[in-house]
């Protein structure tokens, strides 16, 4: 593949089961060793769109070229090309480590000495420090998801779809994984991911976000909070839930768009700079305010929750 083409190409995608439109004419394209991050609510699209670009379900209309190879072709090489790591834990609890590895290697049609030879490498590369003969049921949630990886590696692809790779895991779980995702990108690796973790999102280099089949935005994360909150974004502290008489006086303000509950607090969009100040006066002097730069949670409650409300 040309180093300057896409890794992944999507040209005018749609999905339809019947009389359901799954994904509705969205185009993207991933370029070689990015972090792509997959965003939207369940049954947004995602996992439809990412079956497609695996080439385990054909589209109803459109193109998908992955890795130079287009993805509804019938051919296997895709398969060469492409990891697939499911948020579903796949190995077996009853086998080793090392059992776990070379079934899949197997799988893979990979002989013995060359899986010899590549368990190693990946050992090392995840950071792995258990044994190869422990049971897989003997190890933590951490090393588990390790040797998933280390599975979906196996056979060198390309491409890599990790699919809420780090959901039920702890925090420091959760920063060795990401950790692993950058290495896989500075080795030239294209990593795509699925996660419902906004902080996670953020180290992606750009966001592909859809809701209910289409793609409605797509950007680096500070292009998304700065196109979806144009203006003033404010933190209004003092405001209890019960304050429901207030809540509504402050939503009817002509200088809201919107307010919502964000925590303990609420966050309030303005629709101008010009009135901030007049805005700020109008406030009952128990209510704070604090002018904040928008969170991707921010955009995604503005652009997918928002909208499906």
């Amino acid at each position: 593949m040309n180093n300057k083409s896409p890794a992944v190409e999507i040209k005018n995608l749609s999905v339809r089961f019947g009389s359901f439109t799954a994904v509705d004419d969205i185009s993207f394209s991933v370029q070689k060793g990015e972090i792509f991050g997959f965003l939207g609510a369940n049954g947004a699209g995602k996992t439809t769109t990412i079956r497609v670009i695996c080439g385990l379900l054909l589209p109803t209309s459109g193109e998908v070229t992955v890795a130079g190879e287009v993805s509804n072709s019938g051919e296997n090489r895709l398969k060469e090309k492409v990891g697939y790591m499911s948020q579903k834990f796949t190995l077996y609890d009853d086998l080793t480590v090392g059992e776990n590895l070379y079934f899949k290697a197997a799988l893979r049609k990979i002989d013995n000495e060359a899986a010899s030879k590549k368990i190693p490498e990946l050992f090392k590369f995840i950071g792995f420090s258990h044994s190869p003969s422990t049971l897989v049921r003997e190890l933590p949630t951490g090393a588990k998801q390790q040797i998933s990886l280390a599975a979906t590696l196996l056979h060198d692809p390309e491409i890599i779809f990790l699919d809420e790779p780090t959901a039920g895991v702890s925090p420091g779980v959760r920063d060795m994984f990401w950790k692993l995702i950058e290495k896989l990108a500075k080795e030239g690796k294209t990593v795509i991911v699925t996660t419902h973790y906004m902080d996670e999102a953020e180290q992606c280099r750009r966001i592909a976000l859809m809701r209910s089949g289409r793609l409605i935005a797509l950007d680096s994360p500070q292009g998304l909070k700065k196109s979806a909150y144009p203006e003033p974004l404010l933190r209004l502290s003092g405001l209890g839930r019960s304050d429901s008489e207030l809540l509504a006086k402050i939503s009817a303000d002509p200088a809201v768009e919107k307010i919502w509950p964000f925590g303990m607090r609420y966050h309030a969009s303005l629709k101008s700079e010009e009135q901030l100040e007049s805005f700020k006066k109008r406030l009952p002097e128990r209510v704070s305010v604090e002018r904040i730069s928008p969170s991707l949670d921010d955009v995604f409650l503005k652009l997918v929750e928002g909208a499906e409300r």
